[in-house]
């Protein structure tokens, strides 16, 4: 099963080196990770897809909201939510070819967003499902090259998921683990 969790950090060097050192030292393989900057420009939103090995998933969710600069975590696992993903396809094909793929894109509701003589680039956004629909029908005429944004997740609705603030259940916070007292 796979474990989808939200973090919310501080837009700074390193910071993303640390939350991929966690889940490496766990032994987790990220099946996909994804890092934006929110409407506050000093946050960053990463999108963390793990598959879930027991109990393992909850020792990392609860050990990554105590590194530096992690300001909130959040786990959507088996809540409701919205995820995306994004795919740019480039499909080999030639002026016969070509009419099936456009309209294979337009069922999907996919773009073409590129035409050369002897290929088509076709984006596609939706869920993981979607996206690997549209591949595996694509995947005759011959993908040469294929790239993925990987997942980007968030709560329907005024529901905050399951969360792990720090500061909260008295837990030092974040932003005061460093602080010199002179």
């Amino acid at each position: 099963m796979q474990h989808t969790l939200i973090a919310k950090v501080e837009n700074k060097p390193g910071v993303l080196n640390r939350v991929a050192s966690l889940f490496r030292r766990r032994n987790f393989n990220i099946e996909s990770l994804n890092v934006g900057q929110t409407e506050n420009p000093d946050i960053s939103r990463m999108t963390i897809v793990v598959e879930n090995k027991g109990n393992n998933a909850k020792i990392v969710e609860a050990n990554l909201y105590k590194l530096v600069n992690v300001i909130d975590v959040q786990d959507l696992t088996n809540q409701p939510t919205v995820t995306r993903d994004l795919a740019l396809i480039k499909v080999k094909v030639d002026a016969i070819k070509r009419a099936e793929v456009v309209n294979l894109a337009n069922i999907f509701r996919a773009k073409i967003v590129d035409v050369a003589s002897d290929s088509v680039i076709v984006e596609i956004a939706g869920t993981e499902e979607k996206i690997e629909g549209l591949v595996e029908l694509l995947s005759p005429f011959g993908i040469l090259e294929m790239v993925r944004t990987g997942q980007v997740a968030m709560m329907r609705g005024d529901s905050p998921g399951v969360r792990h603030t720090p500061g909260a259940n008295g837990h030092q916070s974040n932003n005061n683990k460093n602080t010199k007292v002179n």
